[in-house]
């Protein structure tokens, strides 16, 4: 029995997965603005992205490889609001604070975001894309043609209307 077929333990749906990386992230940022030291917002976030990656369904990897930056971005923005607001210029706080903490935590996002392809690729990432190809592939094939020749829908050209009756011939006398 290969890894992909054995039933495991524990397993998240992506949208679980998701927010197990949103709160590890938050925590590191809570924790960051409390001990300020800089680096717990990309260590949580890493974290984060490892425990999810392992945790989540097979089936969901996918989805999950393309969350990463835009739960990092969330994460960020939700810690930049609520320290902005206490701020005597709160757009400046929050707009200084967003270019930050992007910046600093550029390479944690980079570094998150190619741990979670690397495990998810060994979890059978290859399998998911090659499953969403197929289905891709089997959606364009059910998909109607459009005849060709004389029983071809023709459009009118533009501007032009003349009232028709569907389904019953039209005499022209």
């Amino acid at each position: 029995m290969s890894e992909l077929d054995r039933p495991g333990g524990v397993r998240l749906t992506v949208r679980g997965a998701l927010v197990l990386v949103l709160t590890a992230t938050l925590v590191g940022g809570v924790l960051q603005a409390l001990l300020g030291a800089s680096a717990l917002t990309g260590v949580a976030f890493t974290v984060g992205c490892a425990a999810a990656t392992v945790l989540v369904n097979r089936r969901e990897l996918l989805s999950l490889v393309v969350s990463p930056p835009l739960v990092f971005f969330v994460t960020t923005m939700i810690v930049e609001v609520v320290r902005s607001l206490f701020a005597a210029s709160p757009v400046q706080t929050f707009g200084l604070g967003m270019y930050t903490a992007l910046s600093q935590g550029a390479p944690w996002l980079f570094g998150g975001s190619l741990l979670v392809v690397v495990i998810a690729w060994r979890r059978g990432l290859t399998r998911c894309v090659r499953e969403l190809r197929d289905e891709l592939k089997a959606a364009k094939a059910s998909v109607p043609r459009p005849r060709t020749g004389e029983t071809a829908f023709a459009p009118e050209p533009e501007g032009y209307f003349e009232p028709k009756v569907y389904g019953t011939p039209r005499d022209d006398r």
